[in-house]
């Protein structure tokens, strides 16, 4: 869980990282290029990411980790960032949204991986800021990214990338992190499948908890998409001057991935509600049966308590105590009456 307690107090604008901690080295890529150049750097200090802001070129910046809070705070000075959305950028428990600075748009969206080793979601906040002439990515560091496809394109000079302007870049970047719901939506798909098998052969408790896992996964995921709705909305029909006509269309196409995501999300959400009313009652068949059982058992016994609890009496005058066929006359009557009732339960289809 996100503590939000260390910003507790501290005035509008304070630079705290809110999130998972880590003591790593922050990692920083960029990719400066038009239609006809090209070049590609790992830098080892933000302070050499300065020499770009101001070239006609387009220039991403990728940074890998946003836990060193002063690097965060030299960037914003460099390009005059407004200290509320630095703020933003160190708190990774932010919901996906679009904010209008004039110069810049500011948009947070959601990444997710799967992890197969844990099989389990993992999300990672992604900040996006689209310049004139720059973009530049916060990522946390957790699990890669899905950029590579964007970058072997720029590298190769291979679609509409390398011609077009910082709108489109960021539109790439967006279109990546949504088709990457597919993937993960496709193995929570064969969890699901896997777990719809389990519950028709045989539920037990491990089952319940599968589900509920899986039902929170839905609601981390629905947590992630729905907003983004209104965020490539925003950015489809925005008036700012960032965003070209041409490429509006493109985020229209977004537009559309992010409904059929959240379509399968809502798919996904109904079919785990419907499975955990089956393993109820399943369970409760299951339970049912057992009742059954014990209840068709103690039935059987019951007169045949009540003839053993009467002739086991110590009374001295009791007539079928001398008899010589007493003993199987008694036993004979035992085995008759649970004979009769067993038929009778059959005739009643009780068993």
């Amino acid at each position: 869980m996100i503590k939000r307690s260390k910003k507790a107090g501290l005035p509008p604008g304070t630079l705290v990282h809110i999130g998972e901690e880590k003591t790593g080295e922050i990692k920083i890529a960029v990719m400066d290029y038009n239609e006809t150049e090209f070049q590609e750097k790992e830098m080892t200090s933000i302070e050499e990411c300065f020499l770009f802001w101001d070239r006609p070129t387009v220039t991403w910046l990728n940074i890998d980790g946003i836990h060193q809070v002063d690097l965060i705070q030299k960037l914003g000075d460099c390009y005059g960032f407004h200290p509320l959305m630095l703020e933003d950028i160190l708190n990774s428990d932010q919901r996906p949204k679009v904010e209008d600075y004039g110069d810049y748009l500011y948009i947070i969206l959601k990444m997710l991986h799967f992890d197969d080793a844990s099989r389990t979601v993992v999300t990672e906040q992604v900040s996006i800021i689209l310049g004139r002439n720059f973009v530049i990515s916060f990522q946390e560091g957790k699990k890669g990214d899905v950029f590579n496809p964007i970058r072997d394109r720029l590298r190769s000079n291979k679609g509409l990338l390398r011609k077009m302007g910082t709108d489109y870049l960021v539109y790439s970047l967006m279109d990546a992190i949504v088709d990457n719901y597919f993937v993960v939506l496709e193995k929570l798909g064969e969890k699901i499948e896997s777990l719809e098998e389990e519950l028709t052969r045989k539920p037990v408790p491990a089952t319940l908890n599968l589900l509920h896992k899986l039902k929170r996964e839905m609601i981390l995921l629905r947590k992630s998409v729905w907003p983004l709705r209104e965020v490539i909305n925003l950015m489809e029909r925005h008036s700012s001057t960032l965003i070209t006509d041409s490429t509006a269309l493109y985020f229209r196409d977004v537009y559309d991935h992010t409904i059929q995501v959240i379509d399968a999300v809502e798919t996904f959400r109904d079919m785990l509600s419907g499975m955990l009313d089956i393993y109820l009652s399943s369970s409760s068949n299951r339970l049912n049966e057992v009742m059954k059982v014990l209840t068709i058992i103690a039935t059987l016994f019951m007169p045949l308590t009540f003839i053993v609890g009467l002739y086991g009496m110590n009374f001295r005058h009791m007539p079928e105590l001398e008899w010589p066929w007493g003993y199987p006359m008694v036993l004979a009557l035992m085995i008759g009456i649970v004979v009769f009732m067993l038929a009778y339960f059959k005739r009643k289809k009780w068993l």
